[in-house]
């Protein structure tokens, strides 16, 4: 289990960057459709918009797939930590950010619509929010966390360095995201692959 549980944190990032890569390229046609541009507006309806439209099932279940591994992969995270507050604080919120994240299989509504926002893409814009405010915090808290623990003790500075990365490039959206995207996905596998070494 403690080994499943490691793998947790390899697999969901994978799985994640997988899906998202093969859907867009699936659904390009239809995510231009929406508004979307890989360039121009890349975070137009995207990546929540390969939810909609044909073959939607399959990133409303990745959205869920993902959400658990992160869970599972925080909740051994913390086990493995020293029993600290701040460890504890951000393996718990590292924990609902998983939920946030299965909080997106709400269906998004599309940006261009006629009709008013659905209780679904309500639901699906507050779990986006409820990610942000809980993942990145959930980072400093570990990257300090790290810091307190000679077995992790290396990995602190290179987790503050991606959270100050990655918060300008969430907040000013663009052709940027696709950075944040990247470097909190590396930044997962990295851990991920320690935690599966020190068990």
């Amino acid at each position: 289990m403690r080994r499943l549980t490691s793998l947790s944190g390899i697999f969901g990032p994978l799985l994640f960057a997988g899906m998202v890569i093969t859907l867009t390229i699936l659904k390009y046609d239809f995510l231009r459709g929406l508004g979307w541009d890989p360039l121009r507006a890349p975070t137009f309806d995207w990546p929540s918009g390969l939810a909609l439209g044909p073959g939607g099932g399959w990133m409303t279940a990745t959205f869920l797939l993902c959400g658990l591994l992160m869970s599972l992969f925080a909740l051994r995270l913390r086990a493995d930590l020293e029993p600290a507050r701040v460890s504890q604080i951000g393996s718990t919120l590292f924990a609902l950010a998983g939920l946030a994240l299965m909080g997106l299989a709400f269906t998004t509504d599309p940006t261009i619509r006629s009709t008013p926002a659905t209780w679904h893409g309500r639901l699906h814009d507050t779990s986006f929010v409820l990610l942000g405010l809980t993942l990145l915090p959930a980072m400093l808290c570990l990257g300090c966390a790290f810091q307190l623990d000679p077995r992790w003790r290396g990995l602190a500075a290179y987790t503050w360095i991606t959270v100050a990365l990655a918060i300008p490039t969430y907040a000013l959206k663009g052709i940027a995201f696709y950075i944040f995207l990247l470097a909190v996905l590396v930044w997962s596998e990295v851990i991920a692959f320690r935690l599966l070494k020190l068990n």
